[in-house]
């Protein structure tokens, strides 16, 4: 089993994708889709993961794509396209036909209201299904775009405006949302077998943001953005579902003039959250490059990027092997197997761009049962 993400930024040179049209993975990390460009135009094209070398099937549609057209895969293979037009998302899937491409219309979503923003939520877990929110100034509506009976389908109406989503199970029901209301965000849940019941999740302080990154579903491994522990300024955190133990935010993720995005958390370690590997994104002055950090390392281990990486996008192998998928001209679709240090090994490999060592942190947290529960009911953490 592997875990993937996808991180909403262009990649980092080469054949990039568009902000809007992200490098998107399967949750079972068999297939990837994005936009790829030949000259001046856009097309979708999907990757296959799961097999001895990985391999790109361009779907070119009649005509280039436009700019904020989205694409996601399918488990079936299948490539799920988000087509905006003057206030109408119309969506379609595509496969390979022979020498073409094949097109199934799925319908539309009208949003009347030029403030109300409608994107793809990152790939369910089933990879059966798909959803979007449409995000209003008031509300956001949930959406089930693929995998329905006729055609896309809205399931919930939430107070706030939201952003993020990031899948909190294996079976597709538990979505956390990061929500404004009042000018504070705050993350909750949407159980959607419950008619899109909301409830609460990451509270940590009355007066702070508090946004949820990832999850990891298996170990429960939660990586958080807040301002609580300096107002105005917001920090990675990290926690564990279910647990009434106080956020952290470590030293180590706080580098001068680098902006961290996690984007991948190491699947299995059910028992150990504190041993997942976790890969960031790091920005700098002179690029982007890949870290590394464990919660029981406390030390961010900073490597270099393939040429080409598809930046802020990769997957890792249950043993602890990450691979970061890249586009060069002269190799179009690859996937760099990058060797990280072990969990509590002092092991640095070459082409690193140095590390940082940080403070020490209470012990790890005991396993406790997966259960999405407020998290403000822990205090902070010592700084």
């Amino acid at each position: 089993m592997t875990a993937c993400a996808i991180e909403p930024n262009a990649a980092n040179g080469g054949d990039a994708p568009t902000p809007d049209a992200p490098f998107a993975i399967t949750a079972d990390c068999t297939y990837a889709a994005r936009l790829a460009r030949s000259g001046d135009s856009w097309f979708p094209e999907r990757w296959t993961l799961d097999g001895p070398e990985p391999y790109a099937v361009p779907l070119p549609a009649h005509q280039p794509e436009e700019p904020g057209t989205q694409v996601q895969p399918m488990a079936d293979g299948r490539v799920l396209i988000r087509r905006p037009t003057q206030g109408r998302h119309a969506f379609s899937l595509l496969y390979p036909t022979g020498p073409g491409t094949g097109e199934l219309p799925l319908g539309a979503v009208e949003c009347r209201d030029e403030d109300t923003v409608l994107r793809l939520l990152p790939p369910a877990p089933c990879g059966r299904r798909a959803y979007a929110v449409a995000a209003g100034p008031r509300s956001t509506a949930l959406w089930l775009v693929a995998g329905g009976a006729f055609g896309p389908e809205r399931l919930a109406e939430i107070p706030g405006r939201c952003s993020g989503g990031v899948w909190l199970d294996r079976t597709g029901r538990m979505l956390a949302l990061d929500r404004e209301v009042g000018g504070r965000t705050k993350t909750v849940v949407v159980d959607l077998e419950r008619g899109g019941e909301v409830s609460p999740l990451l509270q940590i302080a009355a007066g702070s943001d508090d946004r949820l990154l990832l999850a990891a579903p298996d170990s429960g491994l939660l990586l958080i953005s807040s301002d609580a522990p300096s107002p105005g300024e917001p920090r990675l955190g990290w926690g564990v579902l279910g647990s009434t133990l106080p956020v952290r935010f470590p030293e180590s993720l706080r580098l001068a003039d680098r902006a961290l995005t996690p984007f991948a958390i190491q699947p299995g370690q059910v028992l150990v959250p504190e041993s997942c590997a976790v890969a960031l994104r790091v920005d700098g002055p002179f690029g982007s490059w890949v870290g590394v950090w464990r919660p029981v390392d406390r030390r961010l281990h900073q490597l270099a990027a393939p040429a080409g990486w598809l930046a802020g996008s990769g997957l890792w192998t249950e043993d602890g092997v990450l691979r970061l998928p890249y586009a060069t001209e002269a190799e179009p679709c690859g996937v760099a197997r990058v060797a990280v240090p072990a969990a509590g090994g002092e092991h640095r490999p070459s082409g690193t761009a140095g590390t940082a060592s940080d403070v020490l942190e209470p012990e790890p947290p005991e396993p406790v049962a997966l259960r999405p529960v407020p998290l403000q009911q822990a205090p902070l953490a010592r700084l």
